[in-house]
């Protein structure tokens, strides 16, 4: 049995990197077909035609377009990101400085969200059909529905405009005491949260709903179990899997939603540097940084497959 465990698991990862290396021919085609050329918005329109094609030569731009992925491709492989257009700096640099901070947020707000969210669909669910439960349903849904920009909108006006609580830009600078996390974290956790908790919570009550309707949790009640051994002894352990998709794909809205909440809040994180080098027609930052949000999605759902594997013999099989 281990040894088949471990045979899926390597085709998982190995279907991973499959899925990676086609990610990078994507975002490689794609940020070529943008209109504009790089060389000529990097060094500006009183720029004579002979420096940028002196440019272009040094940063390869004059090379075929299979040349020069294959040359990423082989720096992708070395750690090496290739040069900024815009800055002339190790792009492995820039995002060394912005990084940390894209997963600290991300980490503030996964311990945030994933202790309320699954709680919230776990009582959802238990509780199914009751005022409790509609609530849960209707609120998540209505948050789910709701854009992320509103959201940031409405906490800025209420939060920092109306009560004053709150600073309406997040500098993200040292930490030295709980009023500059709450200066730096809060209102982007809050805005990242809503979504994140509103889309995980619905998942795991359909999934607990789910486990509740089945067979073995049936035979339980009927020996006389009490609901709470009912749903932790039996529903939770076999809802693992789907639990853990559900919160591996609502952490995936991270990927996305940090892009948003990073440029209204002013955060010095990866999503914010990747906006301003779209607007300097960067490219090799944008791959670069378009690529990392890629591998945190799939490394999300490896993992969850992961655990669905683990946790359900059948899925072994």
């Amino acid at each position: 049995m281990n040894q088949t465990i471990a045979a899926l698991i390597v085709k998982r990862i190995a279907l991973t990197l499959l899925i990676l290396l086609i990610v990078s021919m994507i975002i490689f085609t794609i940020t070529n077909l943008l209109p504009g050329d790089a060389a000529q918005q990097a060094l500006g329109q009183a720029a004579t035609p002979e420096t940028v094609a002196a440019l272009r030569l040094q940063f390869g731009l004059d090379q075929p377009a299979y040349l020069r992925y294959l040359h990423w491709l082989a720096g992708l492989v070395r750690g090496d990101f290739g040069l900024s257009l815009s800055s002339n700096l190790p792009v492995s640099e820039m995002i060394a400085g912005r990084l940390p901070k894209s997963l600290e947020l991300a980490a503030i707000t996964t311990l945030v969200s994933v202790p309320i969210a699954i709680s919230m669909g776990i009582l959802a669910a238990v509780k199914r059909g009751s005022l409790l439960d509609r609530i849960i349903s209707l609120g998540t849904l209505a948050l789910v529905a709701t854009p992320e920009f509103l959201i940031a909108t409405f906490a800025v006006l209420v939060f920092a405009v109306k009560l004053h609580w709150l600073s309406a830009l997040s500098y993200g600078g040292e930490i030295d005491s709980f009023h500059d996390f709450m200066r730096a974290y809060a209102m982007p956790v809050i805005t990242l949260c809503c979504v994140i908790v509103a889309q995980m919570a619905r998942m795991t009550r359909a999934a607990v709903i789910e486990q509740l309707g089945s067979s073995y949790v049936e035979m339980a009640i009927l020996k006389g179990a009490r609901p709470a051994r009912v749903v932790l002894l039996h529903a939770l352990p076999n809802a693992i899997g789907p639990i853990a998709n559900a919160v591996a794909l609502s952490l995936s809205y991270l990927l996305g939603g940090v892009i948003i909440v990073e440029t209204i809040y002013n955060y010095p994180g990866l999503a914010r540097l990747m906006v301003d080098a779209v607007s300097n027609r960067d490219m090799p930052l944008v791959q670069a940084c378009t690529l990392i949000f890629c591998l945190g999605y799939l490394i999300l759902v490896l993992l969850a497959d992961l655990c669905a594997i683990v946790s359900n013999p059948r899925l072994r099989t």
